[in-house]
């Protein structure tokens, strides 16, 4: 007979469902280890379909097939390279190949004379125009209207200085190859993987075909009068040539420093005043030898190199084996894809000062306006009229007293290339 006193509950089993907190570390640990163990391999397997894919899909199994490649399909290959496989750094090298132009004299020299790159009230304008520019040739294919405009623009702000011979055709050509050099350089140096010759081949075609576009005499190299046999052959020859052009034309001057002076300004825009040295001695890190020479700019100290190499290779090796691929919809983009009702475009993202940004909420209250205002920078809509906020006009850009000029001779340039520009193989 059951006692009194003893509780009903007796000879129930009241221990409480085991929860997450009353399982020991040593349970979990072989979870863990799988997911350290899964998780990279996974990031392995994804992080090379992209390249895969795009050799499946532009087939070109061999250097012979690469001769067929078309300008279309060189931009679209690039343009995956750009905005998906390596967003940062082909925006940086770009960056650097404008940059590294300034160390010769010659280029220098005529950009201190104009004030466009060597007055700090112009040259955060002239680096917008000229982000504008290649960023509308890169952006859209390359028979489309707003490509053919932008090469057109170019060539005509160009053409009265070609004339007159203060830009030489050398100058032209050297110009033209470190946007092409250049990314497949630090791609090379610092990125993920490699470049395959695909890829490689795309970058030269690509940009040959540009040269063709803005005229751009390619007599000083050796397959000139022959013909080059696809992107890579052209690729091979600017290569070399630019090489020794600069080992050449690349010396010290005093209008390289100034002009590198204020493109340095423009890069380090949004680094904090405090922090802004260790940026330069980044910046210098990121020369060669050569050029550091030409810009009048010191090495960096020691230390310094070795942390931003050490930090380089971090990178690399947390994008290789940590970061899942950038999905198409993260896509880097820089300009609105349709112009407004105006025909004017807006850059989305900037770097510099805020020219051709619409002042919407999120450019004015986002997270990047927070530390533009807390830096005492100015944010799209500031200043009136003075960074365009109503946005670019692809016939207009270029230097302020540029505006409204050229129409004639930019639509007869338009009306030329939609005869020669059509999107096929630039070497049949």
């Amino acid at each position: 007979m059951r006692n009194q006193s003893q509780p009903i509950t007796a000879g129930i089993n009241n221990s409480a469902p085991q929860t997450f907190l009353d399982i020991a570390p040593r349970q979990l640990l072989p979870y863990v280890l799988a997911i350290l163990i899964a998780y990279p391999v996974l990031v392995s397997l994804l992080r090379f379909r992209r390249v895969q894919w795009l050799h499946q899909k532009y087939k070109y199994p061999n250097r012979a097939s690469m001769a067929k490649m078309t300008d279309d399909e060189a931009w679209e290959i690039q343009k995956v390279l750009l905005q998906l496989e390596f967003p940062f750094l082909y925006v940086k090298a770009l960056q650097f190949a404008l940059f590294r132009t300034y160390g010769v004299p010659t280029i220098s020299g005529l950009l201190t004379k104009t004030s466009q790159f060597s007055n700090p009230e112009t040259s955060y304008k002239r680096y917008a125009d000229t982000s504008a520019l290649v960023q509308e040739f890169m952006g859209n294919a390359p028979s489309s209207k707003r490509t053919l405009t932008a090469i057109a623009r170019t060539r005509w702000l160009h053409n009265g200085y070609r004339a007159s011979g203060k830009i030489s055709e050398n100058d032209m050509l050297y110009t033209l190859g470190l946007f092409a050099i250049q990314p497949i350089r630090f791609i090379e140096m610092f990125e993920w993987r490699k470049l395959t010759d695909l890829e490689k081949c795309a970058i030269g075609t690509f940009w040959k075909s540009l040269g063709d576009g803005l005229s751009i005499s390619y007599e000083v190299l050796p397959s000139h009068k022959t013909g080059f046999r696809d992107g890579l052959q052209w690729l091979e020859e600017i290569m070399a040539w630019s090489d020794a052009y600069e080992a050449e034309y690349m010396v010290p001057h005093a209008t390289n420093r100034e002009t590198a002076d204020q493109t340095t300004a423009v890069l380090l825009y949004m680094v904090p005043k405090p922090f802004q040295y260790i940026g330069l001695y980044f910046v210098s890190f990121m020369m060669d030898d050569r050029l550091r020479r030409a810009m009048l700019y010191d090495p960096p100290p020691a230390a310094y190199a070795k942390f931003f190499s050490s930090l380089l290779s971090v990178r690399r090796f947390v994008i290789r084996y940590l970061s899942l691929p950038r999905p198409y919809f993260l896509r880097y983009t820089t300009f609105t894809e349709q112009p407004d009702e105006n025909g004017r475009i807006f850059i989305t993202q900037w770097d510099a000062a805020p020219y051709y940004v619409a002042p919407t909420f999120r450019s004015r209250w986002g997270p990047v306006a927070w530390l533009t205002w807390a830096m005492g920078r100015p944010l799209p809509g500031d200043g009136g009229n003075k960074y365009y906020p109503q946005g670019y006009y692809p016939p207009d850009v270029g230097p302020k007293y540029f505006e409204g000029k050229g129409r004639t001779s930019l639509e007869e340039y338009v009306q030329g290339l939609e005869g020669s520009r059509t999107g096929k193989c630039p070497f049949i």
